[in-house]
C-alpha cells in the first residue's frame, strides 16, 4: 500500500506560527481536493483538548483536524507531556495517561517513544493522501538533537521536506534563517527547502530586498510573507502567555484589572 507524502513545518524557534501555518496549510490542501491529514509527534502543554473518543491531545492538532474537514484523532498527536514542575511532566500516550517522568527518565525513554510516534505517524500515512507535521520549538537546539523525536528526526523517518518558518515580527529574521541553518548538518540543511516569513507588518514591498537576500544567501527559497493578523489565534502550549497575554478586550478600560498569579 502507498503512504501518504509528508511535509514538515519546522521553526526557528518557539512561537514563530508553526501551528498557524500548518493549519492553513491543511486547510489549504482539502480545499484543493486532497485528503490532508496533521500530526505532530510531541506535543509540551496543559492545554489539551478531548477527541470524540474522550481520549487527550493537543489543541492545535485539533484545530489542525478541523481545518482539514476531519475528526480529530490521537494518532495525530500520539505523545502529550503535561508538565508537573520545572523538571517532570505526566506522560500521556495515544490520549491515555501512562506514567509521571522527570526530564532524565523522559529522555531515557525517547527511544521507545519515537517508535510509538512513527507508528501512530505510519496509520495516518495509510489512510490519507497527505501529512502534513508540525515541528516543536526551534528545530536547531544543538544540546537536544542527538534526543530529538518531534523535529528534523521525525522528518528524516517520514522522508519529508522542510519549510522553515520564521517571524519576522520579533525582529532578526535574517539571524533567525541563517543561524538555524549553519546549526545543522550538511545533511540535515539539504532537507530544508525554504522558508515562510511570518507577521509581516507594512509593505511587502520593502521587503523584496530581503527575500532576495535570504534566497542568495541561502540558495533556498522564500516561499511565502504571511502578513500580519490578529483575528486568529490557537491556544499557546507550554504554560499560560502571561509575557504576551492576548487581548480580551478592545473597548474602553477603566480601572478594574485581573492579575494573574504564575505559580
Amino acid at each position: 500500500m502507498k503512504k501518504a507524502a509528508c511535509l514538515a513545518i519546522l521553526g526557528t524557534g518557539s512561537e514563530v506560527g508553526k501551528s498557524i501555518v500548518a493549519t492553513a496549510l491543511c486547510r489549504l490542501f482539502v480545499n484543493k481536493g486532497i485528503n490532508v491529514a496533521p500530526f505532530k509527534a510531541q506535543n509540551m502543554s496543559n492545554n489539551s483538548g478531548v477527541t470524540p473518543e474522550g481520549l487527550e491531545m493537543g489543541r492545535a492538532q485539533i484545530v489542525q483536524a478541523e481545518a482539514a474537514k476531519i475528526p480529530p484523532h490521537v494518532d495525530m498527536n500520539p505523545i502529550l507531556l503535561k508538565p508537573t514542575s520545572d523538571i517532570g511532566s505526566q506522560i500521556v500516550l495515544l490520549g491515555e495517561v501512562v506514567t509521571n517522568n522527570t526530564a532524565g527518565e523522559y529522555h531515557n525513554n525517547k527511544n521507545v517513544l519515537f517508535s510509538k510516534a512513527c507508528e501512530a505517524l505510519d496509520r495516518l500515512r495509510k489512510s490519507y493522501d497527505l501529512i502534513v507535521m508540525e515541528g516543536a520549538g526551534s528545530c536547531a537546539e544543538v544540546n537536544l538533537m542527538a534526543r530529538d523525536i518531534v523535529n528534523l528526526r521525525m522528518a528524516k523517518y517520514a522522508d519529508a521536506p522542510v519549510i522553515l518558518v520564521s517571524d519576522i515580527h520579533r525582529g532578526g529574521v535574517f539571524g533567525q534563517i541563517i543561524g538555524t541553518l549553519a546549526c545543522l548538518s550538511n545533511k540535515q540543511q539539504k532537507m530544508v527547502k525554504g522558508f515562510i516569513i511570518n507577521r509581516f507588518r507594512g509593505d511587502i514591498n520593502l521587503f523584496k530586498d530581503g527575500v532576495r537576500w535570504i534566497e542568495g544567501k541561502t540558495g533556498k527559497k522564500v516561499f511565502g510573507v504571511v502578513p500580519w493578523y490578529d483575528h486568529f489565534h490557537i491556544e499557546a502550549e507550554d504554560s499560560v502567555v502571561i509575557e504576551n497575554p492576548a487581548v480580551v478586550s478592545r473597548g474602553e478600560v477603566d480601572d478594574r484589572a485581573i492579575a494573574v498569579i504564575r505559580l
